[in-house]
């Protein structure tokens, strides 16, 4: 076989065949097809599509690419959770130690930032000395000590993913449906968690921009999920505006302890009880209420114990930025419309994301929210206070937010953000 029939099948909108498909994972694994190659697959399959047999073979010589992982050993049952990515989603980091303060044990693989949306390794090594890269024993060890351990993939652990993971991001290849589903449950699958629950975001700030989109999404991964024999649920939530009060990396960090000490914004906390008591459900654990886990510091407890085991410093000061600069009402109203893909795009402008694979994320870069849809405001109130190390930023970022903050007369319908949508099993 070679990588140039393969590619032409997708574009003129045939079927990829079994050995087809196996042969072009295996090849981009071993560097045999070139990333340019592998470049023009992902836009055909983005534009093409697959059949559910084509995302199931794809998804399985992804899995077959590497190694499986087994955490039979650990005395507590394990769950894992994954969100398909949205604006200001830091909800992974109270989740995981919250759910293993109740009882489960929580082998949580991250990833980096894809275009507009963060990543949770990106957020979390704003910690100094914190780390993402395990080996398959440390994580153990982690799992141990904490009860929850998030990191990233290991070098064994679905390779072709890893490679076309970071391709996609740059290469405006991140929203195909067949690629998201498949690079998910990949390393799920391979990751050999006893369950999973998928938080499937829908809206301008997620990779699902409508709720038909999203709910083919989530089918298609509990499908794969039940598949191989790993109990799935999803949950459709709304990404239309950001969750909490935080785009970038050290802000969300510092939101996120907020939420564990007790406080944090309301949607933030919601979403996050929400999916830990879906977690806990399918883990079997339910002797404990997630809500009392934050209100009593065991929670807590369990985060500063996961962050100190991955050599990071609970107690360390998060980064701040050289630069901000404040956004303000342009008149009395409502503020009616904070798109979260404009945040989103404006936090990634400002060094929060990457325009490249191999560049750098600025830690204390992001955009802050002083005001959710429904506020009033009057005229000069600071709505938006933008973060980075690099001032010549600024102008680019404000031109994403151009039509994506408005304040309207009072009484004007408004956004409503952050609300769990739909379920499916």
């Amino acid at each position: 076989m070679d990588a140039i029939s393969v590619i032409r099948t997708k574009r003129d909108r045939g079927r990829l065949s079994d050995q087809q498909i196996d042969w072009v994972i295996d090849a981009y694994t071993r560097g045999e097809v070139a990333d340019e190659q592998m470049s023009a697959l992902a836009m055909a399959i983005l534009l093409n599509g697959m059949t559910r047999q084509e995302i199931a073979r794809w998804t399985a010589a992804m899995i077959a690419s590497g190694e499986r992982m087994d955490f039979s050993g650990l005395p507590l049952p394990t769950v894992d959770k994954h969100s398909t990515g949205g604006v200001g989603d830091k909800i992974t980091l109270p989740l995981a130690p919250l759910v293993a303060a109740c009882g489960a044990a929580v082998p949580q693989l991250s990833g980096r930032g894809l275009g507009h949306t963060g990543g949770t390794l990106d957020k979390l090594e704003s910690i100094p000395g914190w780390r993402a890269s395990l080996s398959n024993e440390e994580m153990l060890g982690v799992l141990r000590e904490a009860g929850a351990v998030i990191c990233a993939a290991g070098e064994g652990l679905a390779p072709a993913d890893r490679k076309l993971y970071a391709l996609r991001d740059v290469t405006a290849t991140v929203e195909s449906m067949p690629l998201i589903a498949s690079s998910i449950m990949s390393k799920k699958i391979a990751e050999g968690t006893g369950a999973l629950v998928l938080d499937v975001k829908v809206g301008s700030g997620a990779f699902m921009k409508n709720l038909s989109d999203a709910r083919e999404l989530a089918h298609t991964m509990v499908g794969l999920g039940h598949d191989h024999g790993l109990p799935t649920v999803a949950l459709l939530t709304d990404m239309s505006t950001p969750l909490g009060l935080t785009a970038g990396n050290a802000l969300e960090v510092r939101e996120s302890v907020e939420v564990l000490s007790g406080g944090g914004p309301d949607d933030v906390v919601a979403l996050t009880l929400a999916l830990a008591r879906e977690m806990l459900a399918a883990a079997g654990a339910t002797g404990k209420d997630p809500a009392d886990a934050l209100r009593d510091g065991t929670a807590m407890d369990h985060w500063r114990r996961m962050v100190t085991a991955q050599g990071g410093d609970p107690d360390a000061p998060l980064p701040t930025s050289r630069e901000q600069h404040v956004l303000t009402a342009d008149r009395d109203g409502v503020l009616t419309t904070l798109d979260a893909y404009a945040v989103g795009v404006a936090a990634w402008r400002l060094g929060a994301g990457r325009a490249r694979k191999e560049d750098a994320v600025q830690l204390a870069a992001g955009v802050e929210l002083h005001a959710k849809p429904g506020a009033a405001v009057r005229a000069g109130q600071p709505l938006l206070t933008l973060h980075t190390d690099t001032p010549e930023r600024f102008p680019h970022a404000l031109e994403a937010l151009a039509d994506g903050v408005v304040v309207s007369p009072p009484g004007t319908e408004h956004q409503r953000g952050g609300t769990v949508l739909e379920r499916i099993a």
